[in-house]
């Protein structure tokens, strides 16, 4: 519940007033939710999507998707109204992009988390003419030459930009960056040979690992995945303690009331938690996540203070 600001005429005088209790969680939404996210086609679009479907059938509202480009998106829902009928849908790079360049948007102070809603784990995946048949024939290969290795960067800040720069500290190695403009340019030039290693979003390279095409090696979360079957994570390769992975989640603007981010939260659990979306979302090779605003707070503290020590040159250990 919240408090609401009152005009009232007493005597000719105009008094402004504060008046509790008149706005609470029940009384939203009476309008429609925009989601704001990245351009059509994506990861994060087709999750805006699928989550907008299904959170109008539960509010009983229209929930539109805004398709922004680039920080756009970021900046549009910084300077939206905090009401709660503006969120913005975005992956970790959301918050991990300002190490690595200027924006016009600070994601702690112009922003509140509502929920994390899903978890894709990356493939640490080479081409078949590198003679690396393991994470410990790679970083053999890696250190016996240093700096001769190139691997596809997806986009600065990126989950797979990370797990890549993760896996250079912990192994001790020197991988060239390439940087690309998105992951599709990359893994073409990957699968043509120009480039020799990259982390992949796993949805994007198992079908090229199954044609012989790719050769994966491990999968970069802590515990083996669904979406590689049969496949070792790195932790268990010959890098103890190594774990990535790109999330997703939804944020409102700073100043957003509680009671607002929490209806929310409980809205957009309840649509993600369908057995239907589940099967959806695992189709795309996303694995459902949701949390509570404050676990999802918790855990992009824990990664920013992990990107820190990354950028500061200290191995990262998790």
């Amino acid at each position: 519940m919240t408090s609401v600001l009152s005009i009232v005429r007493i005597s000719g005088l105009v008094v402004t007033v504060l008046v509790a209790g008149t706005v609470c969680s029940q009384d939203f939404p009476i309008k429609t939710i925009r989601i704001v996210t990245s351009t059509p086609g994506g990861g994060n679009d087709f999750s805006a999507r699928l989550i907008a479907q299904n959170l109008a059938s539960n509010v009983g509202q229209s929930v539109i998707v805004d398709n922004r480009a680039g920080i756009i998106g970021m900046e549009t829902v910084a300077k939206a109204r905090p009401d709660g009928y503006s969120m913005l849908l975005q992956s970790d790079t959301f918050w991990t992009l300002p190490f690595f360049q200027a924006v016009s948007y600070d994601p702690i102070k112009d922003f509140l988390p509502v929920s994390l809603t899903g978890r894709t784990p990356t493939i640490l995946v080479v081409h078949p003419s590198v003679a690396a048949h393991s994470v410990k024939e790679l970083i053999a290969l890696a250190k016996s030459k240093p700096g001769e290795l190139n691997y596809g960067n997806a986009a600065l800040g990126s989950a797979t930009h990370l797990a890549a720069e993760i896996f250079k500290s912990m192994a001790g190695v020197n991988l060239v960056s390439v940087l690309y403009k998105g992951s599709g340019g990359a893994i073409i030039d990957l699968l043509g040979g120009n480039l020799q290693v990259m982390f992949a979003v796993a949805s994007s390279v198992t079908q090229h690992v199954k044609a012989g095409k790719l050769r994966g090696l491990a999968v970069s979360t802590a515990e083996p995945s669904a979406f590689a079957p049969g496949m070792p994570t790195i932790a268990a390769s010959g890098l103890p303690g190594f774990q990535a992975a790109s999330t997703q989640g939804l944020w409102v603007p700073a100043k957003t009331p509680d009671a607002i981010i929490n209806r929310l939260n409980q809205e957009i659990i309840r649509a993600i938690s369908k057995p239907d979306v589940k099967e959806k979302f695992f189709a795309s090779g996303v694995e459902i996540v949701g949390s509570t605003p404050a676990q999802f707070a918790a855990h992009i503290n824990a990664d920013t203070a992990f990107v820190q020590k990354l950028m500061k040159g200290v191995q990262p250990v998790r």
